[in-house]
C-alpha cells in the first residue's frame, strides 16, 4: 500500500506539474462539451465511431480502488472522416437499463457482425465486482439494449475485442488495483488476494475466445504472457513495462501488436507476436506519460495511416475528468512504432 500511495501522489505531481509548464499539446480534444475517456475507435461505414468512457464529478473523494471514477452511462461520437466535425450522437446506453448492474461503467469497446453492433462494457455488480457485459444494436451510435446478465465466467475491466483475419473475435481484458484483476487465480475469484510484491512475477492480462454469438466466451479465459527481449516475464518491479490495464490489439503486417498501460508508471507500451494468444515480446514506449494520472488508447488504420486516439486532462487538470484526443501513429521499417511525446 506505500508503494501504491507514493505511485498515486507521483502521479498527482506529474499532472500538476505538465500543467505548470509551457508544454503545448500536440492535440487538441476531440470532444470539450463533456468530459470523456478511454477512447475506443473503429471505422463503421467508411466513418470513425468512438466509443469512450464518459467521465462526470460524483462527488466521490479520490481513493486507491478509483471509487470517484464513478461513470454512469456512455456517449458514442462519429467523424465523417480524420479532422471533419465530431458529432455527439447522445446517450447509447445508461447503467439504469443493466438489469445486473451497480456502479462504476468504465472503458468499453464495440464489434460488428452479420449487421449487429456489440457493446462490451465493464461495469461493478450487485456484490461491487467487476463483470463484463454487452449490449446490442443495429446501428453504430445505439442505443443499445443490455442483456440481462453478464457474460459467463468475465471479471475485471477494459474489454477489447479484436476480429482476426479468420473473422474469429478475441476479447483482451483486465486491469489491475481497482479494475480487481488481482483477485484472480486460474479464473478463481478470491476476494482477499493482494497485489503482487516487487519480485514476484507481474499479473498478465487475459484473453478470451468470443463464441459464435459475440455474447459469450468459447473457452476459459487465457493469460497472456508478455516477456523481455530474453524471454522472462516481468516482475511487479518491472513497472514501467508490466501490464496495468487497457489492452488493446491491433495487427500490421502480419504481425500482433499488443498494447496496454503500465499504470502507475503512466507508459504506453506495446509488444509484438506471431500467435493472437501470444506469447508477446515487449518493445517499448509509444506514448510517453500524459497529463493526468491514466492513460488508455486504441489504434486504428483509417484509409493509407494509422491513427492513436488517447486522452489526456488538458480542459479540466483534474484526475477524474479527461478529453478524448488522437494523434498520427508513426511506424518504422522494420515494424517499431515511433514514439509520441504529447507535448512539445
Amino acid at each position: 500500500m506505500k508503494n501504491f500511495i507514493l505511485s498515486f501522489i507521483g502521479a498527482l505531481f506529474f499532472s500538476v506539474g505538465i500543467g505548470q509548464t509551457n508544454l503545448k499539446p500536440i492535440s487538441k480534444p476531440l470532444v470539450s462539451h463533456m468530459y470523456t475517456a478511454d477512447p475506443s475507435a473503429h471505422v463503421f461505414n467508411n466513418k470513425i465511431y468512438i466509443y469512450p468512457s464518459h467521465d462526470i464529478d460524483a462527488g466521490i473523494p479520490e481513493n486507491d480502488n478509483g471509487d470517484h471514477f464513478d461513470m454512469r452511462d456512455y456517449h458514442v461520437f462519429s467523424m465523417d472522416s480524420i479532422g471533419a466535425k465530431v458529432i455527439d450522437h447522445g446517450v447509447a446506453i445508461d447503467k439504469k437499463d443493466i438489469p445486473w448492474a451497480g456502479r462504476q461503467l468504465w472503458a468499453p469497446d464495440v464489434a460488428f457482425k452479420n449487421g449487429v453492433y456489440y457493446l462490451y462494457f465493464p461495469i461493478k455488480d450487485k456484490a461491487d465486482i467487476f463483470k463484463i457485459g454487452v449490449a446490442t444494436s443495429k446501428r453504430p451510435e445505439g442505443p443499445f439494449k443490455a442483456e440481462p446478465a453478464e457474460i459467463k465466467s468475465s471479471y475485471s475491466i477494459d474489454p477489447a475485442v479484436f476480429k482476426d483475419d479468420n473473422n474469429e473475435y478475441y476479447m483482451y481484458f483486465g486491469g489491475i488495483w481497482g479494475g480487481q484483476l488481482q483477485r484472480w487465480d486460474n479464473n478463481i475469484y478470491q476476494a482477499d488476494s493482494k497485489l503482487k510484491t516487487a519480485n514476484e512475477e507481474a499479473i498478465l492480462p487475459r484473453v478470451a475466445k468470443l463464441s459464435a454469438d459475440m455474447k459469450s466466451f468459447a473457452e476459459a479465459p487465457r493469460a497472456i504472457k508478455i516477456l523481455d527481449k530474453n524471454g522472462n516475464l516481468f516482475l511487479e518491479q518491472n513497472n514501467d513495462k508490466r501490464f496495468f490495464e487497457a489492452a488493446w490489439m491491433h495487427k500490421y503486417k502480419g504481425k500482433y501488436y499488443f498494447t496496454y498501460s503500465t499504470g502507475d508508471t503512466h507508459n504506453l507500451c506495446y509488444a509484438i507476436g506471431d500467435n493472437v494468444y501470444g506469447p508477446f515480446t515487449y518493445q517499448g514506449i509509444f506514448l510517453k506519460p500524459v497529463q493526468g494520472w491514466t492513460s488508455h488508447h486504441s489504434i486504428i488504420q483509417y484509409k493509407s495511416k494509422w491513427y492513436l486516439f488517447y486522452h489526456d486532462t488538458e480542459l479540466s487538470g483534474k484526475t477524474h475528468l479527461r478529453n478524448i484526443k488522437m494523434t498520427e501513429l508513426k511506424y518504422n521499417k522494420d515494424g517499431s512504432i515511433q514514439t509520441i511525446n504529447a507535448y512539445q
